[in-house]
């Protein structure tokens, strides 16, 4: 039996669906389960739930999303995995986690997280994908209106991932204990910028998507952003400004037996997500 947490974000349903596809038993866990199938209502703060979404569950897929970077909600599921007798954990940590930037380090809350798994004795796989091909949903509403998108990054160059490919790979770490003691950053095919996925999507759409340069921190702060959240988010976007992500690996390819999926296949992909754009 498998646990998914994070089940109704971005990788979770992925893992959901093809748990399903696939016939493997597991329970979704969401503070919300609206629509899931096997869904256990369950909370990271509340420890009575965990260990009801835990019973007689020996594998976890762990993804945390606090609103301020935290290794707390990981530290409880951990506490509680082992309480139930769960053999094994495949957490969703980030790309450049543990390395140092500037003097502060880059995901040290899933740093503190993975250090604990490690040390808990269980089985254990580490994700860390680079960004996201579908964080360009967020800007659909300024897409729609003709207006500029903001780009925190730059000229840093980053080997997106396609989230699908994401789920694919966390399905093969929770079903295969030769991805045990794996640590996989995983990325797209190849390098691009924020402004070539702007022109990438602006051709497979066939409209503008113009962006425009911002500063990171004031771009989280007026989005309502913790302090620390932005201290966080900032550092990271100045190792990638400094080149710290641009680099491609074979993870996903090796794992999944065929090719990571480029941005252009996600944009093309997902042309209806923008069907309403005019």
């Amino acid at each position: 039996m498998i646990l998914v947490t994070g089940a109704t974000g971005t990788i979770g349903s992925g893992v959901v669906q093809l748990l399903t596809e696939r016939g493997v038993p597991f329970r979704a866990m969401s503070r919300n389960p609206v629509d899931l199938p096997n869904a256990v209502r369950a909370d990271f703060t509340d420890p009575a739930s965990l260990a009801t979404a835990l019973a007689e569950v020996d594998t976890v897929f762990l993804v945390t999303a606090p609103p301020t970077p935290s290794p707390a909600h990981d530290l409880a599921l951990l506490d509680a995995a082992g309480e139930a007798g769960v053999t094994k954990i495949v957490k969703l940590s980030a790309i450049g986690t543990g390395e140092q930037f500037e003097g502060a380090v880059l995901g040290a809350a899933h740093l503190a997280a993975e250090q604990a798994i490690v040390d808990s004795g269980l089985a254990w796989t580490m994700l860390r994908p680079c960004g996201f091909a579908s964080n360009f949903l967020a800007y659909r509403p300024l897409i729609d209106a003709n207006e500029p998108i903001p780009d925190m990054l730059g000229p840093a160059r980053q080997a997106v991932v396609d989230p699908r490919d994401v789920s694919a790979v966390a399905v093969e770490a929770l079903l295969d204990d030769a991805h045990n003691g794996r640590r996989y950053d995983l990325t797209g095919p190849e390098l691009v910028t924020f402004a070539d996925q702007a022109a990438i999507l602006e051709r497979v759409l066939n409209r503008p998507v113009k962006t425009v340069t911002v500063d990171a921190a004031t771009q989280l702060a007026a989005a309502g952003m913790s302090t620390e959240a932005i201290a966080q988010v900032t550092t990271g976007v100045g190792w990638a400004r400094a080149g710290g992500a641009a680099y491609v690996t074979e993870h996903v390819s090796g794992i999944l037996g065929r090719p990571a999926r480029s941005f252009e296949q996600w944009a093309t992909d997902h042309q209806a997500a923008f069907s309403g754009i005019r």
